[in-house]
């Protein structure tokens, strides 16, 4: 456990933790009610090429990714809260600047300072959460995940009513959210420094390279770049394969596809964390592995009935909801306070399988969609290979003034507390 950790109370009764919470769901609602949408403002406002919208559009993803790392080690070397405003101020500004500015290369500019503001606000935030956190850790990251649900559930829809009154108006709402969002923080900035100070201190400039050449870490990154390789085909390349069977009404099943989806997501967080404390880690692992792969085969069988569609959604979500927070978890678990921000950072290229994944999934697919199906439901144990090895889930995390890479001995015999509040809804990124 953290030596900085918060008490076993339920997450809900952390003032910290809850301001955390509540910043990662503005966030998420923010994001999801304008990113489904910039392509279609890129596509009104211009003659851009598809080709070319989706790349800046997909640039504020990259931006994140490539960039993680930096806002890592900016995390742990003047402080998460320092970071955290200068990504919301940085959100802020560029959402209220798209809400006016009207030249094409300005706007191009300001799309891809939204993926500045993620680099920045991202890393620092799960630092935080983690330094917070209790045990393993479980509980808060799969809270922070529910929050990208409802964001990715909510967001959609109001981006959708503001789009339908004005264009511009999809920037506003979130730009008012981030400002929020920073005055909130401000207001509890000491709470939140006195969280970040107690983390410790280390040789910051050296952290990344600390964490490079961590072997568990690079581990984490790689299983993360496989399930976001596979998790991306969702909503990129299954839906082309639905309307190559349904046709045009490959649009309502999607559309009805992703509400049991976003819902499920929700609703298995529960059974997870139940299974969480009855499992391995290396069995929850193979488990939502083998989800995946069950879900993929039964999304082949559309051709045969629509039913199999729905119901590989269920499958599907079952590994998402046991897989998607399972790096975050392991990185708070084997990573010295310390350098949270950098290790934190440096995971978030796992974010690249998100780019490789529809190019790979959309060449497979149109050469043959049981082939690219099939190696959709092989290639996610991949994840499990990576995540098998007991180190990562052995114990604690380092002291925060570990002088060697996590991926070495840890300094702390195993942590075998098990959160005392053992049911989610009275405790749950």
């Amino acid at each position: 456990m953290s030596q900085n950790a918060a008490t076993s109370s339920p997450w809900h009764r952390d003032p910290v933790l809850r301001l955390l919470a509540a910043g990662s769901l503005l966030n998420g609602l923010a994001f999801f009610a304008t990113l489904p949408f910039l392509t279609l403002y890129l596509s009104d406002i211009s003659s851009l090429s598809a080709a070319t919208i989706g790349f800046v559009v997909g640039s504020v993803a990259l931006i994140e990714a490539l960039g993680g790392t930096v806002g890592g080690v900016l995390t742990d070397r003047i402080g998460g809260v320092r970071v955290i405003q200068a990504g919301m101020l940085v959100n802020s500004v560029a959402y209220a600047a798209l809400a006016v500015v009207r030249e094409l290369p300005v706007i191009i500019a300001l799309v891809c300072l939204l993926g500045v503001g993620r680099l920045l606000t991202e890393p620092a935030m799960k630092k935080l959460m983690s330094l917070r956190a209790t045990g393993s850790g479980a509980v808060v990251f799969r809270i922070r995940y529910i929050t990208l649900c409802i964001g990715a559930t909510v967001g959609p829809l109001a981006g959708a009513a503001l789009y339908h009154i004005a264009y511009w108006m999809i920037f506003v709402t979130p730009a008012v959210i981030f400002t929020a969002c920073l005055l909130l923080v401000t207001a509890r900035a000491r709470q939140l420094r006195a969280v970040d100070a107690s983390g410790g201190t280390g040789d910051h400039g050296s952290g990344w390279r600390a964490a490079l050449s961590d072997t568990l870490l690079l581990r984490v990154v790689g299983a993360g770049f496989v399930l976001f390789l596979v998790f991306s085909q969702f909503e990129s390349i299954v839906p082309l394969y639905m309307k190559s069977v349904q046709g045009s009404s490959a649009v309502t099943y999607f559309s009805t596809l992703l509400a049991c989806n976003a819902v499920l997501g929700i609703a298995m967080q529960w059974p997870a964390e139940w299974l969480s404390r009855r499992m391995s880690q290396q069995r929850l692992a193979l488990l939502g592995c083998a989800a995946f792969a069950v879900s993929a085969v039964l999304f082949r069988g559309l051709e045969v009935n629509v039913l199999l569609l729905y119901l590989g959604v269920v499958f599907w979500t079952i590994g998402e909801a046991v897989l998607y927070p399972m790096p975050d978890t392991i990185i708070h678990t084997i990573t010295p306070d310390s350098r949270k921000g950098a290790y934190f950072g440096i995971a978030e290229t796992r974010y690249l399988g998100f780019f490789a994944g529809p190019a790979a999934g959309g060449a497979l697919l149109g050469t043959s969609a049981s082939l690219y199906f099939g190696l959709m439901a092989v290639t996610i144990f991949g994840t499990w290979i990576l995540l098998r090895e007991p180190r990562l889930h052995a114990g604690g995390p380092k002291a925060p003034d570990a002088s060697g890479p996590a991926g070495t001995e840890l300094s702390q015999p195993p942590d075998t507390a098990v959160l005392p509040q053992a049911s989610l809804p009275a405790e749950r990124t």
